[in-house]
């Protein structure tokens, strides 16, 4: 197993990211605003790759999905299917255990307008390449949003028209000499489930996915 370390507190990677988050410190000195490490266990099977902290989100709490309407939904899901187990709190200040599960963003630091360019994704790529080596037990990725899922199968080195994204796909392809589920899925984004195009059933779909090969029931 390699090891993984993430991105330091004052990365000068990305100069837009850079001047953003020194724009947050200084408006809101108490949050984060800093790249936001992975949530969950290095040696856990399951990741789950989002594409970047949120501003009221993982920017202010810290912790990736944290914060926003979108990290409460997934959190939600993870304890309905028995991956998670505590109680939710929007500021992260809960007792939330993620079970065989690590949560983790294609990009680190908080972008403008939420949507990162494409030297910042590049830029970020080896750290998420670091992350998936560094854990041997992995044998599942969750992609959330095709940016995400792009982002990940670059970083394993392949052309994302290899694996093209569509909500429910699951496909295994060999990753880092090693094979690996790629479950792919709408984000779980206010946008997407106030608009239907991701419905609780839809979500609870790749939850049904994910848990198979583990007896999980169809909840």
């Amino acid at each position: 197993m390699t090891s993984f370390v993430p991105p330091p507190r004052d990365c000068a990677l990305c100069p837009r990211l850079v001047e953003l988050r020194h724009s947050c410190r200084h408006k809101e000195p108490s949050w984060h605003n800093a790249p936001v490490e992975s949530f969950g266990d290095i040696t856990a099977h399951i990741l789950i790759v989002g594409l970047a902290p949120g501003l009221r989100g993982a920017n202010r709490t810290g912790r990736p999905f944290t914060g926003d309407a979108a990290g409460g939904y997934l959190f939600t899901m993870l304890r309905r299917f028995g991956l998670a187990t505590g109680d939710y709190r929007e500021d992260g200040e809960d007792d939330i255990r993620l079970a065989g599960v690590r949560i983790t963003n294609a990009v680190r630091c908080l972008p403008p307008d939420n949507k990162p360019v494409a030297a910042e994704i590049n830029a970020c790529r080896p750290y998420l390449a670091a992350e998936i080596a560094a854990m041997p037990h992995l044998d599942t990725i969750v992609t959330l949003g095709r940016l995400a899922h792009d982002a990940t199968l670059r970083a394993a080195g392949l052309r994302p028209a290899a694996v093209p994204f569509r909500h429910a796909g699951n496909q295994p392809i060999e990753m880092q000499h090693r094979m690996i589920r790629i479950i792919s899925s709408y984000h779980c984004s206010r946008y997407n489930t106030q608009t239907g195009r991701l419905t609780d059933e839809r979500f609870a779909g790749i939850f049904r996915m994910i848990t198979a090969r583990e007896g999980g029931d169809a909840r």
